[in-house]
C-alpha cells in the first residue's frame, strides 16, 4: 500500500525546494533568443541530468552518511535547518536574487542545461539533502521507491513549467511569481521544523511528535 500522506508531503517538500515556478523566469533568461526546439532540448537535458544526480544521492546518500559516521537523526536536524534557511530566503526574496546572479554570471554559455540549470539550480544542496531525508523516512525500499517516484514526478512538473515558461511568465507576472514563492516559503518553513522535530524524536529527546 502506498502511504498517500507521505507521498503528498514528500512531493510538496521537493516541489518547494526545487521551486519550478521560481526557476521559470530564469529558464527564460538563460534561453533568451533560442527557438522552441532548442529550449525543449535544454529543458530535457537539464531535467535528466538533475534526475541522475538526485537519484544517486537518494540511493547511496544514507550509506555515505553511515560511512562517515553521521546518523539519519542528525541529518534530519541538519537538513531541517538547511530547509528552514532556504524558506527564509524565499520569504525575503534572497533566494531569487542569488539565482539571478548565478544566471547572469553564466549568461555567456551556449548550453546552460548542465550548469547552471541542472547544477546547482535544480539539483542543489537543498534538493540533494531533501531526497536523502525522504529516502530515509520510510524503512527499506519503501522510502527509496516513493522518494524516487516523487523526484521523477517533481522533475516532470519542472519540465512542464519549462515548456510553458513564456506564457506562464506573462500570466503570473513578476508580482505573481513573488507571491507564489513567498507562500511556498511559508509552507517549507513548517516542513523544515517538522524534519527537525522528527530528528529530535529519533534521538529520544522528544516524544509523540506528530508526523
Amino acid at each position: 500500500m502506498i502511504d498517500t500522506a507521505f507521498f503528498i508531503t514528500s512531493f510538496v517538500t521537493l516541489f518547494v525546494i526545487i521551486d519550478p515556478i521560481g526557476l521559470t523566469p530564469l529558464f527564460v533568461a538563460l534561453t533568451q533568443g533560442m527557438t522552441v526546439k532548442q529550449r525543449r532540448a535544454i529543458a530535457i537535458r537539464a531535467t535528466l541530468t538533475s534526475a541522475g544526480i538526485l537519484a544517486l544521492f537518494a540511493i547511496f546518500g544514507e550509506a555515505l552518511l553511515g560511512f562517515i559516521g553521521i546518523s539519519m537523526a542528525a541529518f534530519k536536524i541538519a537538513g531541517g535547518i538547511l530547509l528552514l534557511l532556504t524558506a527564509l530566503d524565499m520569504l525575503f526574496q534572497r533566494r531569487s536574487k542569488r539565482r539571478e546572479d548565478t544566471a547572469e554570471e553564466d549568461d555567456d554559455l551556449d548550453d546552460p542545461s548542465v550548469f547552471p540549470l541542472a547544477i546547482p539550480l535544480i539539483a542543489g544542496p537543498g534538493s540533494i539533502a531533501t531526497v536523502i531525508l525522504l529516502a530515509g523516512t520510510q524503512p527499506g525500499f519503501t522510502g527509496l521507491g516513493l522518494s524516487l517516484a516523487v523526484m521523477v514526478l517533481v522533475l516532470i512538473v519542472t519540465f512542464i513549467f519549462f515548456e510553458a515558461a513564456t506564457p506562464l511568465e506573462r500570466l503570473l507576472g513578476k508580482t505573481g511569481i513573488n507571491v507564489v514563492s513567498r507562500l511556498l516559503g511559508m509552507l517549507l518553513a513548517a516542513l523544515a521544523v517538522q524534519f527537525m522535530l522528527n530528528g529530535l524524536q529519533d534521538f529520544g529527546l522528544l516524544e509523540n511528535v506528530p508526523r
